[in-house]
């Protein structure tokens, strides 16, 4: 028998980076979903698709991709070690607009030799632009690995880069779709 503690929720919106779902329970937001993800992932049959209960994320997300949020005040539920907890914690931390690299990650948490670990908890971020795990590159400045691709990485970091820059008239990038190829 299902309760409303174990009830999961999902739906989908539309951005610039694609259809995202989402995927919440009554405890807060668990996942964000890339339409073209890594590693795709299926909703459970158990799973009820319904707008309102995830509608608190959505706004946010659209102020977010217009421009208008730069910090997200949400309730969260993800699922994973304490150690991918913690690094999923920093990640929120991480301000609008500036990147770290993963080392830099590492020592945030106090495991400065443990950047391949935080890497990894990092790539099972389950709540990317949520807790911005975009924000994390290479220590040599360059885009890594990203579940949703790095034109969609590029975009977000573009998009936040504009922002923050008080770049009015220069408007938001091009959707991420439509620099596939670069």
């Amino acid at each position: 028998m299902t309760t409303m503690s174990d009830t999961i929720y999902y739906d989908e919106m539309d951005s610039p980076v694609g259809t995202l779902r989402l995927v919440a329970d009554s405890h807060g937001l668990r996942e964000i979903w890339f339409e073209r993800e890594r590693h795709p992932k299926k909703a459970s049959p158990n799973w009820i698709r319904a707008a309102e209960p995830l509608a608190f994320a959505r706004v946010q997300l659209e102020e977010y991709f217009a421009g208008e949020r730069q910090h997200f005040e949400l309730p969260l539920h993800p699922h994973g070690t304490p150690f991918q907890l913690a690094v999923w914690d920093e990640l929120g931390r991480i301000p609008y607009g500036v990147t770290i690299s993963y080392g830099e990650l590492a020592r945030r948490i106090d495991k400065p030799q443990a950047v391949r670990a935080v890497g990894a908890a990092n790539g099972r971020n389950p709540l990317p632009i949520v807790l911005p795990c975009h924000r994390v590159i290479g220590a040599d400045g360059s885009l890594t690995g990203f579940g949703g691709g790095l034109p969609t990485k590029r975009y977000l970091l573009m998009l936040e880069d504009s922002i923050a820059r008080g770049d009015l008239f220069g408007g938001p990038p091009p959707s991420a779709d439509t620099r596939l190829d670069s």
